[in-house]
């Protein structure tokens, strides 16, 4: 019995740790488009994998994100806002999506973009010295690109590789 819980926590931890390595590599490589106020973050498609995931996503997403956000030109403001905006997207899309009603997943992806585009939009609109409502725009769409067209079609992937669930870390 000890053997399986400690084989079920190591994949766990592995998988956050891929999940995070993943995501940092996405936002630094990817860092032009990346960051200001209208910006696709790619690697954001991984988000919506949180559904299917749970908590070892949620962590490691969280983690890249910090990771990531080292290379912000908006500094330790970026770096746990966008965190703590991720954490809180993930987790929000994690409890609607794992509801067993039709349009969960789509409803868990949307929520994503929203919860992100009020908490990112929000402070970079104060960074930039620009309105609210234009930084809000700015990320919406980026994150309407990256989580429900990119995510939601890498979510969707994911899922069919798997057959019916993926098995849970």
């Amino acid at each position: 019995m000890v053997e399986k819980n400690t084989s079920k926590r190591s994949r766990q931890i592995a998988l956050a740790a891929l999940f995070a390595a993943l995501y940092a590599v996405g936002v630094t490589v990817l860092a032009p488009i990346s960051f200001q106020a209208y910006q696709v973050r790619i690697a954001d498609c991984l988000l919506p994998l949180s559904i299917i995931f749970g908590p070892p996503a949620i962590l490691g997403l969280t983690l890249g994100t910090l990771v990531g956000n080292l290379s912000s030109p908006f500094g330790a403001i970026d770096i746990v806002g966008g965190a703590l905006a991720n954490l809180i997207a993930t987790f929000v899309a994690w409890q609607i999506g794992k509801r067993a009603f039709k349009g969960a997943w789509l409803a868990g992806t949307v929520s994503e973009v929203l919860v992100i585009t009020f908490i990112v939009g929000t402070y970079l609109s104060f960074l930039l010295a620009i309105p609210v409502w234009l930084a809000w725009i700015g990320v919406l769409v980026g994150e309407v690109i990256a989580v429900n067209i990119g995510g939601y079609l890498l979510l969707n992937g994911v899922h069919r590789a798997y057959g019916r669930r993926p098995p849970r870390p």
